[in-house]
């Protein structure tokens, strides 16, 4: 591994607070967002003023070019404010806000409005040129053991209990790029890295606790965005993992007489029985279906998207008007701060519909050519599809989320894989699955993916058989999607199978810990079977950043026959033919059907083994696998 410059001790630009020699002072007034910018798309800010009977006083806009002040909401709460501002003329400046108590200033609130980065508007979101690399933070690689623990964090590390914090950070991310690079990842989509102060469990991310402040046991603000900035520098964007549907019961929204508590009286879902007894919640059905069903009824539909997840994630209500304000500016303020090139949007479906819509038209109006992929674990490809951007709904429903996962493609990746081949079962399963493309907008805007950090791992499910292991790599390295793949596939990690399996499934990245016995970043004790796969996937990766035919071409099928899957991707300059074998036995595979491709191509190069094939008479496939032929005339 090569270890970088060491962490970086920047600090957050935030509002300053001046005093004036008046009466009735707040202590510790805080603003969110904490920063905006001149220049964006929309020009209407709502900041949310948070300090102890604050909505007593009159605010004023004492100190600003081209900014006007629109309204002053106090809400329901004595303790908060919404201040929306118009900056559709602003230039670069700190404006100034004048808190009022009976026309004399108590206190002036100074606000930064920055200067926009050149192009940030224009920055390209991930695509299909790219390959997304899943990276579970805490479990990757851990670049400094000093934050491990954190003095006012709850759950202090614990590399002995597969659910604890291991270590794993931003500056471990930072060391691993360029075994990233040389891997051929183009893309890191990273599990949540804001701050989770829960007593326990809070190494996944999941539980939110604060929207604008990264987990100290990651790093700082500072030190993600240097990561963006450098994981750049290796041609390595960064996907922001967002959470709009709940968050942490840590928040000090929920801390009771603690806190200020909530901003208004609808902040979260079933917030009046919470207040009342903390134990009298809903959970959520999780029928996902009953959103888009035209049949359902509304007591179902509420009780989806209004449940809670667990006791400690609370479900935040985004028909409040001003916790859906705050959630869109708060992804664009990331976006914009750390320079990101997607996000992926978690539980896409559990947040209220409409707020959905136009959470990701805000994101796409500010950033055209963006990029954002949401969650609905669904194997029914019309459930998935009902929320990708140019759908035609038949209710008129609208989503502007350019991509969605794509569940239905990797569920029928394993069982076809693993099923027995006959008439009704095996390849042809995954071959008529792909056929089902006709119900989405974009079908190659979805991402397809070999496991994640909610799946079993892949090796495992293929019963640790390296043929099949191969054909499903293959599969979504060269479909016609924007493929992804989970941190330590490529050196064939494994988990139970049965079930749910979160601290096995995301167990510790090989070497990413000083003293680890096996080390992926110089392939120390390394198996066979995992060089093999680290290997394959590598020449695998790094033949697709060339390729026209994979990254854009055209995608054509055969159907499967006696255990053999063909697929064709094209270009213009370039046929690729994708042999998926599964017969343990030697084969005999007849080129003849496949002529009004193939036409006068005399030639075959394996891209994975160089050997060279003439297509004169059928292909000998001596082993189950993946073959994959670059095809010359």
């Amino acid at each position: 591994m090569n270890f970088l410059s060491p962490k970086l001790g920047f600090s957050l630009i935030a509002g300053l607070l001046l005093s004036s020699p008046c009466f009735a002072q707040i202590n510790a007034i805080k603003v969110e967002p904490e920063s905006w910018w001149a220049g964006m798309h929309n020009s209407q800010l709502q900041l949310l003023v948070y300090g102890e009977n604050i909505s007593q006083f009159e605010v004023k806009l004492l100190h600003s070019t081209g900014i006007k002040l629109v309204k002053v909401d106090a809400s329901q709460s004595q303790h908060h404010l919404f201040i929306d501002l118009d900056l559709t003329h602003a230039k670069p400046q700190t404006l100034t806000l004048g808190l009022y108590d009976k026309d004399e200033l108590v206190q002036e609130i100074e606000y930064p409005i920055l200067a926009r980065q050149k192009n940030a508007q224009h920055r390209q979101g991930f695509n299909n040129k790219d390959v997304i690399y899943l990276i579970t933070p805490d479990r990757f690689v851990n670049g400094d053991p000093d934050n491990d623990s954190h003095p006012d964090m709850l759950e202090k590390a614990n590399r002995n209990d597969k659910d604890g914090r291991h270590g794993g950070d931003i500056l471990g991310i930072r060391k691993a790029l360029p075994y990233l690079k040389d891997l051929g990842v183009t893309q890191l989509w990273i599990n949540p890295l804001l701050e989770n102060n829960q007593r326990q469990y809070s190494y996944h991310g999941y539980s939110t606790t604060n929207f604008y402040k990264i987990d100290p046991r990651f790093g700082s603000n500072a030190e993600y965005k240097a990561l963006v900035e450098e994981a750049r520098h290796f041609g390595i964007g960064i996907i922001k993992d967002v959470i709009v549907n709940h968050m942490g019961s840590g928040h000090h929204w929920m801390a009771g007489d603690n806190s200020l508590g909530f901003p208004t009286s609808t902040w979260i879902n079933g917030q009046s029985n919470w207040l009342q007894d903390h134990k009298n919640i809903a959970y959520t059905s999780h029928r996902r279906t009953t959103v888009q069903d035209p049949y359902a009824v509304a007591s179902d539909t509420a009780e989806f998207e209004n449940g809670w997840f667990t006791d400690t994630m609370p479900d935040l209500n985004q028909r409040d008007p001003h916790l859906a304000t705050y959630l869109i500016q708060n992804s664009i303020w990331w976006v914009e701060y750390a320079g990101l090139s997607g996000i992926r949007e978690d539980t896409y479906s559990y947040a209220d519909k409409a707020f959905l819509a136009k959470w990701s038209q805000a994101i796409m109006a500010e950033y055209p050519q963006f990029n954002i992929v949401g969650e609905e674990w669904s194997a029914n490809p019309i459930t998935v599809s009902y929320w990708q951007a140019g759908k035609i709904n038949k209710d008129g429903y609208q989503s502007y989320s350019p991509s969605m996962m794509d569940f239905p493609l990797y569920e029928k990746i394993i069982s076809s894989l693993n099923e027995k081949e006959d008439w009704g079962s095996g390849l042809i399963n995954l071959y008529e699955m792909l056929a089902n493309d006709v119900v989405y907008a974009s079908p190659t805007q979805l991402v397809l993916f070999e496991g994640n950090h909610d799946t079993n791992r892949l090796f495992s499910l293929l019963n640790e058989d390296i043929a099949l292991y191969k054909m499903a790599m293959a599969y979504v390295l060269t479909s016609n999607r924007i493929p992804q793949i989970f941190y330590g596939s490529e050196v064939l990690m494994t988990s139970p199978t049965k079930d749910r399996n979160d601290g096995a499934v995301r167990a510790d990245f090989p070497g990413g810990w000083q003293g680890d016995t096996v080390n992926v970043f110089d392939k120390h004790n390394l198996s066979t079977e995992q060089l093999d796969a680290l290997n394959f996937t590598r020449t695998l990766l790094q033949y697709r950043q060339q390729s026209a035919a994979i990254t854009s071409g055209e995608l054509k099928h055969f159907a499967p026959k006696n255990g053999v899957y063909v697929q064709f991707r094209q270009a213009e300059n370039e046929l690729l033919m994708i042999i998926y074998n599964k017969n343990d036995q030697p084969i005999e595979l007849d080129l003849q059907r496949f002529n009004q491709i193939i036409h006068h191509a005399n030639q075959a190069k394996d891209i994975l083994t160089s050997n060279i094939y003439e297509l004169d008479s059928p292909l000998k496939l001596t082993q189950k696998g993946v073959t994959i032929l670059s095809l010359s005339r």
